[in-house]
């Protein structure tokens, strides 16, 4: 079931490894081609401003220039200055002079009819008034935009607020804020072109109805820039040329980690859950070394697994893994009975010999090992002190039930020790809480004795705290006489380390240890 597990698992992260990254590029080419043309046509919108600001502002200076004219309303002499302002200023078709709402006179002569002016439409920020749709005889009927100022009123075509160069599918249109629509270019539909004005689609958003569209807001004026969606499609393409290439990559990438992970995985746990199957692990023993007098006093129990076509597994490998799927319970229970099996003659013939068994996390945690190692012991003859219990820091982060275990583990006999100190998450606080007999200094730190290694001071102060907290200390990886001098001078108890031996197999250390009963001579 967990093999069949790890495939399924497999193949569905494979496959969302392949489609999110295509999905997520395809996204990405829709949202920066939209991005692109939308820039774009606000770029237009943009020109289109700036223009009709020109148009308006030109028409605001002719219509000042009108109002400070010192001349009689409508004198020969007032209508050769307005004649010579409509000359000069491109952006004006006419301008004429009111008086009581009724029109007097323009750069053509004086009014011989009545012509009512009606009020603005709008007024403007800078005092202006203006229409939107006047049609006056002067023009032939044709819409006009008028733009007053007290006593004058221009008349500009509403062209020139559009007068920009664009595309020909391009429709824009241009509006005092979100009322009035000043010109339009290529007949966009005014029904959309107000809805937009309304703010009823997202602000400067998506397609509507098809299209897709663009606003540009500046000083009260606002262009409405609309084109077909179906031009996005070579902007589409391109952004797509750009991206697919590296969502496949990244697609190939992510299949590829998983396919690495998946047989990693998969082998290695299918061959680790067979062979607790099986019983293919063994335990080798690590000699323990009283420093002071160089006696073997115990070793400790160090997990082997040898596949049946006779390779062996780095411990380092298939621990992790282990532990991960839970099989380091079993794994366990095996180390207890090989060693039970191994040294159950030499632990009751010398009660002096212990042998240390390493625990896992969630052992310290539940404190399970405690009664399979209890009914393992049971009957052999061996005692509970002569089986010290190591666990990593690792273990020891849930305080409380640390304890618990450690409590638990000393009333039944036990010696408790905790492994690699200084590698994990232990604090001072926490070892200070925890009734801990032993601490082991890492093999990290034993390195950097005689160094100029940054952590070189570290270790008299794990030796220091020891001392303070009553623990026993045991040197790992102890490989040079100048270590072992080292850590004798400072009262250190035991060692274990390659320059007294390796982790031997069980008929090895017991010769070994016949070897190392009594105080060197040296």
């Amino acid at each position: 079931m967990r093999r069949k597990r790890i495939i399924v698992t497999s193949v569905l992260v494979a496959v969302i490894g392949v489609a999110a990254p295509l999905s997520l590029a395809f996204y990405l080419s829709s949202v920066r081609a939209l991005q692109g043309e939308q820039d774009r046509l606000r770029l237009l919108a943009g020109y289109a401003l700036e223009r009709a600001h020109r148009s308006i502002a030109s028409a605001g200076v002719a219509l000042r220039s009108a109002d400070a004219l010192e001349l009689a309303p409508c004198s020969e002499a007032h209508i050769q200055q307005l004649r010579r302002i409509t000359i000069t200023t491109r952006s004006i078709d006419d301008i004429g002079y009111l008086e009581n709402g009724v029109l007097k006179c323009t750069s053509t002569g004086v009014e011989e009819t009545r012509i009512a002016v009606a009020p603005a439409d709008f007024t403007l920020a800078n005092g202006m008034g203006i229409d939107f749709n006047l049609r006056p005889v002067v023009s032939g009927g044709k819409r006009m935009v008028g733009l007053t100022y007290r006593a004058h009123k221009v008349l500009i075509d509403p062209v020139r607020f559009s007068d920009v160069i664009v595309d020909s599918d391009i429709q824009m249109a241009v509006a005092i804020g979100k009322r009035g629509v000043l010109d339009t270019l290529h007949h966009p539909d005014p029904a959309m072109v107000q809805a937009l004005l309304d703010g009823k689609p997202a602000a400067g958003g998506a397609a509507h109805d098809g299209s897709i569209h663009a606003m540009l807001y500046r000083d009260g004026l606002t262009a409405v820039m609309i084109e077909p969606r179906s031009k996005l499609h070579d902007r589409l393409r391109r952004e797509q040329l750009l991206l697919l290439p590296m969502g496949m990559l990244m697609a190939a990438f992510i299949v590829g980690i998983v396919v690495w992970l998946s047989r990693r995985r998969l082998s290695l746990r299918g061959e680790l859950e067979t062979a607790v199957e099986r019983r293919e692990f063994f335990v080798h023993y690590q000699p323990i070394i009283a420093l002071d007098t160089g006696v073997c006093v115990g070793a400790e129990a160090l997990i082997r697994w040898r596949r049946p076509d006779g390779s062996m597994i780095r411990p380092d490998l298939f621990i992790p893994v282990a532990e991960e799927s839970e099989l380091i319970l079993p794994i366990t229970d095996q180390v207890i009975a090989c060693v039970i099996a191994d040294m159950r003659a030499a632990l009751v013939a010398d009660r002096a010999l212990h042998i240390a068994i390493n625990l896992c996390a969630s052992d310290i945690e539940t404190g399970r090992a405690l009664d399979v190692l209890e009914r393992l012991l049971d009957g052999t003859g061996i005692e509970a002190q002569q089986i010290w219990l190591e666990a990593t820091e690792r273990g020891f982060i849930n305080v409380e039930a640390a304890r618990a275990t450690i409590e638990k583990a000393r009333a039944r006999g036990h010696a408790v020790a905790i492994d690699d100190f200084g590698t994990g998450y232990s604090s001072l606080s926490s070892l200070q809480n925890l009734p801990l007999d032993a601490l082991k200094i890492d093999k990290s730190f034993v390195d950097t004795i005689g160094t100029d290694a940054a952590t070189s001071s570290v270790t008299p102060h794990i030796i220091d705290m020891a001392r303070t907290l009553n623990m026993l200390i045991v040197a790992e990886g102890i490989e040079t006489q100048g270590q072992a001098d080292y850590l004798r001078q400072r009262k250190v108890e035991f060692g274990q380390g390659w320059l007294f031996a390796k982790a031997l197999p069980a008929l090895d250390f017991l010769a070994f240890y016949a070897g190392r009963r009594l105080p060197s001579s040296t």
